[in-house]
């Protein structure tokens, strides 16, 4: 089914997030570009998963928990 796919997708955009708040983390060059960066893959993921309930009427529990 395409909302499971889409859902899926999200968490991997989630735990690229995480991965890239954990580069930050270590205080490096790139800290403050891979913190925006991350909060931008984690405000799409979480679209994607907005998006999944709103359209498709996904049952169950919320995506994140999922």
């Amino acid at each position: 089914m395409p909302s499971n796919a889409i859902l899926r997708e999200a968490r991997q955009l989630h735990q690229v997030s995480e991965r890239l708040d954990s580069l930050a983390e270590e205080d490096n060059l790139f800290s403050e570009a891979l913190i925006t960066i991350s909060g931008n893959i984690r405000q799409t993921a979480t679209l994607l998963e907005v998006l999944v309930v709103t359209r498709m009427g996904f049952p169950g529990p919320a995506p994140a928990d999922a």
